[in-house]
């Protein structure tokens, strides 16, 4: 078992950034790939940036690509997620996700399946304002 506890949201102006940080307690943190997910009201959650077991791979949807950065500290069990040139369509509450264990098929397109996560946080409102 582990669990994630996120911070860092807030509401911004648009342009403006924030940093998001999600903290595993539990296992080892580096059995774990780690994923940002996002729900916008009304809309189903989609996948926002993935970063693998050792933080050698990193994955970003098309709509955060070039703003947005994810990295992780292993050491100190967190991942983060720096939020630049942010829009008000950014504007959702974000979810920590991780998956337990090696899964080749994570590299292949898991990454950004929801379902491949066994454990998420409860998740940090980001409000982007025009």
């Amino acid at each position: 078992q582990v669990q994630l506890v996120e911070s860092g949201g807030g509401s911004v102006q648009a342009g403006g950034s924030l940093r998001l940080s999600c903290t595993a307690s539990g296992r080892t943190f580096n059995h774990y790939a780690m994923a940002w997910f996002r729900q916008a009201l009304g809309k189903e959650r989609e996948f926002v940036a993935a970063i693998s077991w050792s933080g050698d791979r990193s994955y970003y949807s098309d709509s955060v690509q070039g703003r947005f950065t994810i990295s992780r500290d292993n050491a100190k069990s967190t991942v983060y997620f720096q939020m630049n040139s942010l829009k008000p369509e950014d504007t959702a509450v974000y979810y920590c996700a991780a998956l337990e264990g090696f899964e080749q098929g994570w590299y292949s397109g898991g990454y950004q399946r929801p379902r491949e996560y066994d454990y998420w946080g409860q998740g940090t409102q980001v409000t982007v304002s025009s």
